[in-house]
Formats: structure tokens, sequence, C-alpha cells
């Protein structure tokens, strides 16, 4: 009986050991699974603009009701990359800003050079902020995962340019899903202006034709080849078809009620963003119902660098972009 009892009692023993050692692995587990998740988030940077500003002599406040949307476009066609590793070499080859004024009921876009020089951060191989360097704008997502915490990091490079402007909300796409789109909305159209000899020879230059997805693809994205192979070239190319896959969207959210889900699923493979399918159709719904202002650039001087040409906004160019998109006179 009393060998029984002491049997008993060394197998609850061992058996309580056991639980404990499970315990303590699962805390552990946790612990390095949340630390390890928070590495693939990128901590909002707390930027903000200062509420008064002085420009040309007269004193401006911050608006109120205005927030951000920045679009990027990135150069290669990949299969899903591994976010965990902070390794990539994707290169943000399209930068938009979307800036919504929701009191004013408008949309004006701000496109931004890839090549423009700007301080932003160098991360580490676990997502850490090792330091900083002044590089082209579109290396920006070369640094991180290559996901969320990449886009953060242009996002955060795209605020140190424009004094601090809070970017609320941002989407990366690759290339691959330029002709998907453009066929979504039926194509665009639009008359050609580069001499694409070589390259696609359906675009003649000076011919209006209605792009189909292939088409789109070259005509926003190629440079070598062109006639004309500068980036500001590229840019102009970029703006004409913007303007009119603007309108071609706007079309079809009016017609379509389900038009912006529908797209957000099909084009979610090729897309990483910080919004939920809710807050794009948001977005969507007020940049097809707000006027469109215009779509802006900032001015300044392309140099040749050691290795690659180098865009350096001047100074006034950007407060003042700054001053009319987020900034109205003081009464």
């Amino acid at each position: 009986m009393h060998v029984e009892k002491y049997k008993k009692k060394k197998i609850l023993k061992a058996m309580m050991i056991v639980l404990i050692i499970i315990l303590v692995f699962s805390v552990l587990f946790l612990c390095v699974y949340m630390w390890d998740k928070s590495q693939g988030e990128y901590p909002d940077s707390g930027f903000s603009l200062e509420s008064t500003i002085e420009y040309d002599g007269q004193e401006y406040v911050l608006k109120k009701g205005v927030e951000t949307f920045l679009v990027l476009g990135l150069d290669k066609y990949e299969d899903k990359i591994d976010s965990s590793a902070f390794t990539n070499d994707q290169q943000a080859d399209f930068i938009m800003l979307f800036v919504i004024d929701n009191n004013n009921k408008s949309c004006t876009l701000l496109h931004i050079n890839r090549d423009t020089m700007v301080d932003m951060n160098v991360l580490g191989l676990a997502g850490e902020k090792v330091g900083s360097v002044n590089q082209q704008l579109a290396l920006a997502h070369t640094y991180g995962n290559g996901d969320k915490v990449s886009c953060r990091n242009v996002a955060d490079a795209v605020s140190t340019l424009l004094l601090n402007a809070k970017i609320n909300n941002y989407a990366s796409i690759t290339m691959d899903a330029v002709p998907l789109y453009n066929d979504l909305v039926g194509g665009v159209e639009l008359t050609v202006l580069d001499d694409f000899t070589g390259i696609d020879d359906t675009l003649v230059k000076g011919q209006t034709i209605k792009l189909n997805g292939e088409q789109a693809l070259k005509y926003v994205q190629s440079r070598k080849g062109v006639a004309d192979s500068s980036n500001e070239s590229r840019m102009a190319r970029q703006k004409q078809y913007l303007e009119a896959l603007y309108a071609q969207t706007n079309e079809c959210i009016k017609t379509n009620d389900k038009f912006v889900v529908d797209a957000s699923l099909k084009l979610s493979e090729y897309m990483v963003s910080n919004c939920s399918l809710a807050q794009f159709q948001n977005i969507f719904e007020k940049i097809s119902k707000y006027s469109f202002t215009a779509i802006n650039y900032l001015n300044g001087e392309m140099k040749a660098g050691e290795r690659f040409m180098e865009f350096y906004p001047s100074e006034e160019s950007v407060k003042k972009q700054v001053v009319d998109l987020f900034y109205t006179k003081k009464n």
C-alpha cells in the first residue's frame, strides 16, 4: 500500500515537473514569437508638421481634415518574398503621394522623382534602425523586409523630405499589377509621347491609342531603348497615364459599386499596405467623389552622381509644395 502511494506521488511529481517545463517553454516561445512579430511592425515615427509656418512674408496655419496616402510602384517582378529576412533589392521606382483634403473635398497628387536625394533610415538585419544615409529615395525600400517595414521606411523618407508631413496610409504594388489593373478598368486611352521603336512598334509617337495591359506596362516603365531615356521623360508619361487612369477608375467606381472591393481582391497578391479593405474602399470613394486638383512636382536640379543620376529638389520648391498642400493663410 505504501509502495503504491509512493509510486503515485513520484508519478505526480514527475508530471508536475513535465507540466512546469512545458509551461516555461510555452512562455519562452510566446515571448520569442511576440518579439519576432514586433520586428515586422514598423512603429509610427511621430512625424508632424508645425502648426504654423511663414512663407513669402505670409503666415500660414495647418489645415484640418487632411490625410495622405502614399503609393509606391516596385521595380521588380518577384514571387512572394520572405518578410522575415530583412534583405531585399526592390526599389520604389514610382512614388506618388495623394493628399486628400476632406474639408474642401479635393485631392492633389505629388509625383516625387525616384532619384530625389533624401535622408533615410538604415535598418539592421532584425529591422531595427542602425543609422541614416543620404541616397536616392527609391533605395529606401531596399532597407527592411520588402514588406510593411520597407514601405514604412519609404514613408518616413518622404516625411523627412516634406518637412515632417505625416504619411497616414501607404500601399506598394509590383509592376506585374499594371497590366492587370489597366485591363480591369477597360484600358486607358492616350496619345503616345515617345518613340518606342524596337520596344513595342504598336506604340507610335503622336498616335492616339487605347493601351492594353502589356502596352501600359511598357509605356510607364520603359527607359532603356526609348528615344528620350531620362527619368523626367518617363515621369511625364507616368503623369499622362495616371491622369487618364484616374478618370477611367472614377468611371468604374461610379458605374460599379463593387469595383473597389473586386479590384482590391484581385490586386492583393501584388500589394502590401497598412490599409484594411474597408479603408481602401473609403479612400477610393473619396478620390472618386472629390475634385481632382492637379499632379504636382518638386523643382530642382538633376546631377550625375558617382553611379546614378541624382535629383536635388530646391528648398523653395519643397516649402511651396508643403504650404500649398497642408496649410492655409492665417486670417
